[in-house]
This record gives C-alpha cells, sequence and structure tokens, in this order.
C-alpha cells in the first residue's frame, strides 16, 4: 500500500522533494487569519469556546494529542472537524468530507487496495487529501507515504472520469495534501505537481517561535502561537483546493 512508500518508490517514479518556506510557497510574505471562529485563534481551552464548531476543533485537538493505543480514530475525527470548521466543505464551499476513502494503487504493475484517511471530495472527484503521520507506530516515510495517496487519488479521479464518460486523464496535474502528525499535531501544507514521468513535490513549513523552541513539536497546535500559524497556512492553503 502508499504507507509502505519510502525514497527507493520515489527515486524509482522520479519524484523529487522541493521544500520552501512560506513565504515562497504561498506566493505571500503575509498569512492572515480568517475572520470567520476567532475564538478558535484566541482561545486556549475548549471550554471558554463560544462558537461549538471551534469547541470541538480544541476538544478534539486535545484528544488526537493524548491516543489511545491502537486507536487512532481522534485524529481522523480531529482532521474532519478542522477541515469543515475552516470552510474546506459545507453547503458554501460545496465539498464533502469523507473519512477511510478505499482507492486503488498501482504499485510495479500490480493493483493494491488502499485507503486514505480523510478526504475532500466533490461528487466522485477527490480534491484534497489528509494523511497521517504513521511513524509513532512503524518505520516509513511519511511523505513518501503522503504522495503515495496522492498518485492514487489521481489515479482514482481519472477512473472516475473514464466511468461517467469522460476519458480525459489529467496528466499535467497538481494536487494539494496535507501531512499531519498525529502525535504533535504539526500540519504541513503541500502539493504535488508535475506531467507523466516527473513529479514534484513542493512542501511548505510554517511554524510559531515559542519560547522554549524543543518543546514545539511536543506541544503541537495547543499554544495559541503555534496554532495560529497552522489555521493561517489552513486558510491560505485553500487556493490549491480545485473547487
Amino acid at each position: 500500500s502508499g504507507n509502505d512508500w519510502t525514497v527507493n518508490e520515489l527515486d524509482a517514479c522520479n519524484i523529487r522533494i522541493v521544500s520552501q518556506d512560506s513565504a515562497t510557497f504561498f506566493s505571500t510574505d503575509t498569512l492572515p487569519l480568517p475572520d470567520h471562529h476567532p475564538d478558535l485563534a484566541n482561545d486556549l481551552t475548549a471550554d471558554v469556546t463560544v462558537n461549538e464548531d471551534s469547541y470541538q476543533v480544541v476538544r478534539f485537538m486535545d484528544l488526537a494529542m493524548n491516543l489511545v493505543p491502537d486507536d487512532e480514530s481522534a485524529v481522523v475525527d480531529f482532521a474532519v472537524q478542522l477541515l469543515h470548521t475552516m470552510g474546506y466543505a459545507g453547503m458554501a464551499a460545496g465539498g464533502d468530507l469523507r473519512s477511510c476513502k478505499g482507492i486503488r494503487l498501482l504499485i510495479y504493475g500490480q493493483w493494491k487496495n488502499d485507503e486514505i484517511g480523510v478526504c475532500v471530495m466533490d461528487g466522485n472527484e477527490i480534491l484534497l487529501l489528509v494523511q497521517e503521520d504513521k511513524l509513532h507506530k512503524q518505520r516509513g516515510d511519511p511523505h513518501a507515504q503522503l504522495i503515495a495517496k496522492a498518485i492514487g487519488a489521481v489515479r482514482s479521479n481519472n477512473l472516475m472520469r473514464t466511468v461517467f464518460g469522460d476519458s480525459r486523464d489529467r496528466h499535467d496535474w497538481h494536487f494539494p495534501d496535507i501531512f499531519q502528525d498525529a502525535d504533535h499535531q504539526r500540519t504541513d501544507t503541500s502539493r504535488a505537481e508535475g506531467s507523466v514521468p516527473t513529479y514534484a513535490y513542493r512542501r511548505c513549513y510554517a511554524s510559531a517561535l515559542p519560547s522554549k523552541p524543543h518543546s514545539r513539536l511536543s506541544e503541537g497546535m495547543q499554544p495559541l502561537d503555534n496554532r495560529r500559524v497552522v489555521i493561517a497556512c489552513f486558510e491560505a492553503f485553500k487556493q490549491f483546493v480545485n473547487w
């Protein structure tokens, strides 16, 4: 499956990873916070939030930071609630949030069944996917796994177009995806783009500068400075979704 991918598969598929700062990635020096859900960016704990959606995001964030062994459902629940609250799905956006979406991957000439933890869909087409970093439970390359799922999503979309009478495969494409660290809630916004047979994967690192830099990963989105950076990135990342 895509969870088995490593740098070896990336090399074999001629895929390269390009890291960029947030200014280059988003083509702007400033990432403003969204106007909606101000309590999500300003209220530290769930019990003091006013908006129901903000409450759910912070509540599920706390649950995802304290994983029960062999139960990662809180990570999925958190991703779904965060995407919903940030406006990636619903009546205004027109997209649907799906979890545990099955896809088929063609790996070394063999079709394999795989699964996307969380994705935004428009009908039968996958618009955006979220991949959990599973290094806390197994060895592997989380970025290679994310790229595998993105390639699988593109092929799934092409298959759906064929089924519904549109035979135009997208060989030139860009695909937005989000890398979610289950233990630390670090979020890397990224997009895969390219044309067969060469792919480029661009990832963006954007982080706050807390008073204790060594604790940034263990604190995740719980401190407000870290949380505001992630929220701003999610808001800016909407420009890459093919609504």
